[in-house]
């Protein structure tokens, strides 16, 4: 009898976890709101449309096409997790993609058709400024110069505070012959969805099979969904992702194929440094993925992988410098860009540093905030843990005011990988929770993106 009461009490408390924690999270979210709200009435601007912790305005907007997202919800929970558990593994990577897709475009179409090229439309995003570029080595040699606001012809907001590599993804797109809004909204469309696979491949080098079947349907439903239709943020996530899939699958491949993934995802990961400055934050996520499997390779398996991966993140540093553009003269340049703009001296950091994370538990969902409170020592652990300190070190540096919701998608998804530690009697809740959470916001808020 006394043997048992410590095991009982134990999974109790390892059921009323994640509960509390969403709690928690929720009670959080409304205390940012609150104080945000606060602040918008006693004059702080906060440049967040009305809303007080996602940059959007309240309005309810419910149309028949409603109906769709919520059709996919229900189905995705009812569904989802069989299928996730029964489907060859080839097919769960196809169906995951498609089923993502799916839950992300009827999200957004539930406010109509517009909604998918709209947010890219405004003069901040990429697309406003692809008609400038002419010869591509002259865009990379001269573009730090049109980084600061008082230059003689400056980038737009989105593109001066990113490297080269966002807006020539766009001019590249438009030279494809694949012009106009809605080929873009594609682009980041199938860039967001693509994360997906990129993180089951991920999950199953590191761990097992199981568990990423398991993350799989709180990978589709997340609410981070929202902000994938459509922002280039989405893209920059589904690059990335690849990048460190290829290091995480080099690590448990052996002869050519292991340098070769790895020279992949090196190649990956450098392409994404240049979309964003704030995915060197992602670097630990990348390293934990060949780390954890130190023992299996040895130290000189860990360096080879390592240092074949970093090889192809020097190739394309390498190549952007041969077209003469150095990425920490561009890191400098749009720090200083985003510090002499008027929204980031009206942004209060002391209330940006909370409403950040309240954004992003916004995002992630309540599935991922249960699941982080679920955590066991497990080696999966690390990847979620790596994420969240890429989040929390973008968090302090202070130039992060605001839209974290679309900004640290590249990191979201990799914290969704603690579900696989929920309780399986409650994934079924906890998912449709994430489903509810999407759709109550897409009703109730007019998101930018």
């Amino acid at each position: 009898m006394s043997s048992a009461a410590p095991v009982e009490d134990e999974t109790t408390r390892t059921r009323r976890l994640p509960g509390a924690a969403v709690a928690a999270a929720a009670v959080f979210v409304v205390v940012v709101g609150v104080v945000g709200w606060r602040l918008a009435e006693g004059g702080t601007v906060l440049h967040l449309l009305g809303g007080y912790v996602l940059r959007g305005a309240f309005g309810v907007v419910v149309t028949p096409q409603t109906v769709l997202p919520v059709l996919v919800g229900v189905a995705g929970v009812l569904w989802g997790p069989g299928f996730a558990a029964r489907l060859r593994w080839g097919v769960l990577l196809l169906g995951s993609t498609a089923a993502a897709a799916l839950w992300t475009v009827t999200l957004a179409l539930s406010s109509g058709w517009h909604r998918l090229p709209e947010p890219l439309a405004v003069r901040y995003e990429y697309p406003f400024d692809v008609p400038r570029v002419g010869s591509i080595p002259q865009f990379l040699s001269t573009f730090t110069d049109f980084v600061p606001a008082d230059s003689a012809d400056p980038w737009t907001t989105h593109v001066a505070g990113h490297p080269p590599g966002a807006l020539l993804s766009f001019v590249l797109l438009d030279r494809l012959g694949l012009s106009g809004l809605g080929w873009d909204a594609a682009l980041c469309i199938v860039g967001g969805v693509l994360a997906v696979p990129a993180v089951l491949v991920t999950v199953r080098a590191v761990t097992d099979e199981a568990r990423a079947r398991v993350v799989a349907p709180f990978l589709v439903l997340a609410p981070l969904a929202l902000w994938v239709a459509t922002s280039a943020d989405a893209l920059f996530a589904g690059v990335s992702a690849w990048g460190v899939a290829g290091l995480a699958t080099a690590a448990v491949s052996t002869g050519w194929r292991r340098d070769v993934r790895a020279l992949l995802g090196g190649l990956l990961l450098g392409a994404a440094l240049f979309l964003s400055f704030g995915l060197t934050a992602l670097g630990l996520v990348a390293l934990v993925v060949v780390l954890v499997h130190r023992r299996a390779l040895g130290w000189g398996g860990v360096v080879r992988v390592l240092g074949v991966g970093a090889v192809g993140v020097l190739l394309v540093v390498g190549a952007y410098a041969l077209g003469g553009y150095w990425w920490l003269d561009g890191f400098h340049a749009a720090g200083d860009r985003v510090r002499s703009g008027p929204s980031y001296a009206n942004r209060p950091l002391g209330f940006f540093v909370f409403s950040n994370l309240a954004a992003g538990l916004l995002a992630v969902g309540p599935a991922a905030v249960a699941g982080l409170a679920s955590l066991r020592r497990h080696r999966l652990a690390l990847l979620a843990l790596a994420a969240l300190v890429g989040i929390l070190a973008s968090d302090a540096t202070g130039l992060v005011r605001g839209e974290t919701e679309r900004i640290w998608l590249p990191f979201y998804v990799w914290v969704l990988t603690a579900t696989a530690f929920l309780p399986p009697r409650q994934r079924r809740l906890w998912l449709a929770a994430g489903v509810v959470l999407a759709i109550a916001i897409e009703v109730t808020v007019r998101t930018e993106w």
